[in-house]
């Protein structure tokens, strides 16, 4: 069997760290691929997909680090489609991406210090797979 996906999108969140009961790292921060296609009445519409992306480890950090909302990101990982009921009582949909690779594919505008374009992988050792 095989569960990959492979997307390139904006970050819509800043990345959220959090740690585990052992002191494992995981970043958390939401990504919108936007697709353009071609309505029924032949006008050219885009369509967002939303996408939460969790990474771990040393990856983790470097996302926490040097992401920010707006950034350009490459991401591969496996897809975990899930539902919970929201407190409000309404049936919620999401669409996660548990990460094995991030790349950074530009900078933030003016930015002078910082990995360059690429430096978010993690070593090929750490990946979970």
């Amino acid at each position: 069997m095989l569960n990959k996906i492979i997307v390139i999108g904006r970050l819509g969140t800043d990345p959220e760290m959090r740690f585990s009961a052992a002191g494992n790292s995981m970043t958390t921060f939401r990504l919108a691929v936007t697709t353009r296609e071609r309505r029924a009445d032949g006008e050219m519409a885009d369509h967002t997909e939303w996408f939460t992306v969790i990474v771990f480890g040393a990856q983790a950090d470097l996302c926490h680090l040097w992401l920010q909302k707006g950034r350009l990101v490459f991401v591969e990982g496996r897809l975990r489609s899930r539902s919970f009921q929201g407190k409000d009582g309404v049936t919620r949909h999401v669409n996660e991406i548990i990460a094995s690779r991030v790349v950074f594919l530009d900078r933030t505008a003016g930015a002078q210090e910082g990995p360059p374009a690429g430096e978010g992988e993690a070593p090929a050792d750490e990946l979970p797979f």
